[in-house]
């Protein structure tokens, strides 16, 4: 089963740390908030947890592999495999419909599955709405494309940064409970770094 272990993990800019000898396990099944207020470095210490961006001293270790031991490339295979992000600017593409904005990790790994992907929007209150172009969406809709698209091809790690800060009260608690739901998987863990201190009553 998929863990994260951080071990005294630090990073600087020049001289100046943004974050030092952070620590952190996450076991199977658990959900971990990581909550402070912005500019203090909690997005830098995710995308370093999932290899995105490089660290000064320290390690990290996804499923027991030592991420700090691979090369881009090996690490974007991991990713790819292992990871599901939502970010808080959706990052959906806006040429693409509503289907194949969920459809790209399955596509990425190799693997296409229309059911799949159904089956996904269906799970995220978007059913039927496959065709619609993301400009044709609300921000709450937006949210949910990108949660879908984050959990598709099954990732063993799901990684948000400030998945509700752009949602208003009602759906970003939909939102949280969804993510609950999946972070209740015994064989996944769910990471969310936010500063809306609404995460804690639904966070381990």
């Amino acid at each position: 089963p998929m863990n994260l272990r951080v071990q005294n993990l630090s990073k600087h800019y020049g001289a100046t740390p943004v974050f030092a000898n952070v620590s952190l396990d996450v076991a199977p099944g658990e959900f971990v908030a990581i909550v402070g207020e912005s500019g203090v470095g909690k997005s830098t210490l995710l995308n370093c947890m999932a290899g995105l961006d490089h660290w000064d001293s320290g390690s990290v270790h996804l499923g027991g592999t030592d991420l700090g031991t691979l090369t881009n490339d090996q690490c974007a295979l991991l990713r790819r495999k292992q990871v599901g992000f939502v970010f808080q600017a959706f990052h959906v593409l806006p040429h693409l419909d509503v289907a194949q904005n969920v459809a790209l990790p399955l596509l990425l790994l190799g693997t296409p599955d229309a059911d799949r992907v159904s089956a996904m929007l269906e799970a995220v209150g978007l059913g039927g709405l496959g065709a619609r172009l993301p400009q044709q969406l609300s921000g709450g809709q937006l949210q949910r494309v990108a949660i879908a698209r984050a959990l598709v091809h099954a990732p063993k790690l799901i990684i948000c940064d400030e998945p509700t800060s752009s949602l208003d009260g009602e759906t970003g608690r939909k939102v949280m409970e969804l993510l609950t739901l999946v972070a209740r998987s015994p064989d996944r863990c769910v990471i969310v770094v936010t500063h809306d201190n609404r995460i804690f009553e639904f966070a381990d």
